[in-house]
């Protein structure tokens, strides 16, 4: 009984083991984008992210991105008819194996005035570099 006692004792006193969200530094996060179609991107290596940000920006200078060291992961909600509407990516999570990559999508309210003015918007970030599948899961605030 002691042995059971102490064990339980042991058990309850170990911190426990916490998954932080590696640290994400924005690269850009717009309403404007050349991107009119909806897509997530992972791009892990400079010819990928130059491709990319032609794309997103046309003649416009890249960030730098060091992809010894970061990756990007995005998201693109392409075309919408109105202003108002936003993505976040919020946070990142380790799943079976695989980085699921959380963002939230706003959107004007039905009541809202919006300005009648066509937006594609997007968030980039750099997040640490990992090899492996990338998930993208849209979530609520």
């Amino acid at each position: 009984m002691l042995f059971l006692l102490l064990a339980a004792l042991a058990q309850a006193t170990q911190t426990p083991q916490i998954s932080l969200t590696p640290p994400m530094r924005t690269i850009e996060r717009s309403a404007m984008s050349f991107v009119d179609t909806p897509r997530q991107v992972t791009l892990r290596t400079a010819a990928e992210w130059t491709v990319a940000w032609r794309a997103h920006a046309g003649d416009r200078q890249a960030p730098v991105v060091d992809f010894s060291k970061e990756m990007v992961v995005g998201v693109f909600l392409g075309t919408r008819r109105t202003s108002g509407y936003s993505v976040e990516i919020v946070r990142t999570r380790e799943e079976n194996g695989a980085l699921i990559v959380q963002y939230v999508e706003t959107q004007p309210s039905p009541r809202a005035v919006t300005a009648q003015v066509i937006t594609m918007p997007l968030h980039l970030v750099a997040i640490p570099t990992r090899a492996g599948e990338v998930r993208f899961e849209k979530v609520d605030k």
